[in-house]
């Protein structure tokens, strides 16, 4: 299961109203305007309204301030911006800050009176210059965003740590956000965990999560995949969608939590159900193979497709593998050819070996050896043979061709050297074009001569030959040749036995077979040298495996 993500971008947005918790200054017991506050707190707003509005008429910056407020949140009296910005900047004028704030995000945001941001910054400075937080922290935004002044990150990161240290979670978050990719400051992993924590510490659902990756990436701290899991946890209870997508691979996988199904298919359930592309593959993937839910077909296509909409390169191929065996949905070459089409022009290797022989049969689609020729892939150029044999739309002569020093050529000649098709059977001549197309990074060609010197057809049995062999092409992202490599670690056979290696490729294998046979035996593999790990060392395969799919295919 895909599950750590990027981390995310600062919250940028200003505090809105509707969820503004306004900052309520404290006075003197004789102030008139005493009363109306404690009506105000009791939510008597009838009295409150009594109260505050013959002492604004008078002046009272603080009963301005709350007139102001009941006109923004139509509290005992209809909403009515424009009357609340004047209250507001009454109040403002005489210097009160949460009255300059709240004119300022006025300003800011358009509501009752015409968008300024420059007015919003002048307002936003008097206040945050006085110590506002709510002020600080959206002026700050406004340097982070270069709305209304020049873009300037070491301005907003100073009035971000003015709002933080009076305890603004959101200033705490972009600040810590700021230290972690070095924007206005220096590049600081310990100084952004402080900050992020302290904002989670109060429920910030973005900080909880962004401490989830670091101390899933060992950033700064530890890696701590159980740590990892408990912050995570608390930002998905809070509904944060990648929160909840991420959860949900670490409990299918076992990363920092007991593996359980269960669990993972309602954090992914919860996260696909919001629009998230990888939890929906996820999803789809476990109602493939009926891991925490039972095996369905039809559910399972619903998934994929919601994610291949998206985008999603895998669950674009699973679809169209779907469609291309019935499963789920009525068989349907064309559109299996579709979603196939779609993942290999993202590069799918796979989905580009699948178009070939739809391509060359004809079938569900216009019938067109050229295009099947034209794929790249290796397994596609496998499947020319018969085409090449016949002449129809590419060269006849694969020996022509492999002599010429094309390998997929080579590959193919070898091939049929190996199985005695339309020549001898000869293994040494298969060994020999093999190597050939292998040189030249064919993966194919490298697993199979992998298999040649494993079990010792046309060349001496060698396990260090036949290791060395699968590792190229399984480090190009083959998952029959990682799963040898993985078997071979596992059986101490050309190598010194190793679980945790084993492990590795036994895990990248699983990922990288579509759903069938293949992947299931992969995963029981796995989870055979799982039990001869501990727990420190299965965290460490799975690292290892994380590390091995986020660079570029060899």
């Amino acid at each position: 299961m895909q599950a750590h993500t990027k981390r995310v971008k600062r919250f940028f947005a200003t505090l809105l109203f509707s969820t503004l918790v306004w900052v309520i200054p404290n006075s003197p017991a004789a102030d008139p305007a005493d009363g109306g506050i404690q009506a105000y707190k009791n939510k008597n707003y009838q009295k409150a309204l009594e109260i505050f509005k013959p002492l604004a008429e008078q002046g009272d910056a603080r009963a301005q301030f709350y007139l102001g407020i009941m006109h923004d949140q139509g509290q005992g009296i209809s909403q009515d911006y424009p009357t609340a910005a004047k209250w507001y900047r009454q109040a403002a004028e005489q210097g009160h800050s949460s009255a300059q704030s709240n004119l300022g995000f006025m300003y800011d945001k358009g509501d009752g009176i015409s968008q300024d941001y420059a007015a919003a910054r002048k307002w936003y400075r008097q206040a945050a210059e006085q110590g506002n937080p709510k002020a600080q922290y959206n002026l700050g935004v406004m340097y982070d965003n270069g709305e209304g002044v020049s873009q300037d990150y070491a301005t907003a990161a100073e009035w971000y740590r003015q709002a933080a240290e009076q305890g603004n979670s959101n200033a705490q978050y972009n600040l810590g956000v700021m230290y972690d990719n070095g924007e206005g400051v220096s590049q600081d992993y310990a100084a952004a965990r402080k900050w992020y924590r302290q904002a989670a510490d109060q429920g910030h659902s973005k900080a909880q999560y962004n401490l989830g990756i670091m101390y899933g990436g060992g950033e700064g701290v530890p890696q701590d995949y159980t740590t990892a899991a408990k912050w995570y946890l608390q930002a998905a209870e809070q509904g944060h969608l990648k929160a909840q997508a991420t959860l949900g691979a670490m409990y299918g996988n076992g990363e920092g939590v007991s593996r359980d199904y269960a669990e993972a298919v309602k954090w992914c359930r919860k996260a696909a159900e919001q629009g998230h592309s990888k939890a929906q593959y996820n999803l789809g993937l476990m109602y493939v193979n009926g891991v925490g839910v039972s095996q369905d077909y039809a559910t399972a296509v619903k998934w994929y497709r919601k994610a291949a909409e998206q985008g999603n390169l895998k669950a674009q191929y699973n679809l169209g593998l779907m469609y291309d065996k019935g499963e789920g949905v009525p068989r349907d070459y064309a559109k299996a050819a579709k979603w196939y089409r779609q993942a290999a022009e993202q590069g799918h290797l796979k989905a580009q070996s699948n178009l070939g022989p739809i391509n060359d049969s004809g079938v569900g689609v216009p019938q067109d050896y050229a295009q099947a020729a034209e794929q790249e892939n290796s397994k596609t150029q496998s499947n020319l043979g018969p085409i090449n044999d016949s002449g129809v739309g590419v060269p006849q002569d694969y020996a022509k061709a492999a002599e010429q020093g094309n390998a997929n050529a080579q590959y193919n000649l070898g091939l049929r050297y190996l199985n005695g098709e339309g020549v001898p059977q000869d293994y040494a001549t298969a060994v020999k074009w093999y190597r050939k197309a292998a040189e030249q990074g064919n993966p194919d060609a490298q697993s199979t001569l992998g298999l040649m010197y494993d079990n010792g057809l046309g060349v001496p049995q060698d396990y260090a030959t036949a290791v060395k062999w699968y590792r190229q092409a399984a480090e190009q992202g083959l998952p029959s040749a990682q799963y040898n490599v993985g078997l071979m670690y596992l059986n101490g056979e050309g190598v010194a036995r190793d679980y945790i290696e084993a492990h590795k490729w036994y895990n990248l294998a699983a990922s990288g077979f579509p759903p069938g046979d293949d992947q299931k035996v992969a995963r029981q593999n796995r989870d055979l040298a799982e039990q001869q790990m501990t727990p420190h060392q299965i965290e460490e395969a799975q690292k290892l495996a994380r590390e091995w799919q986020s660079q570029p295919i060899k």
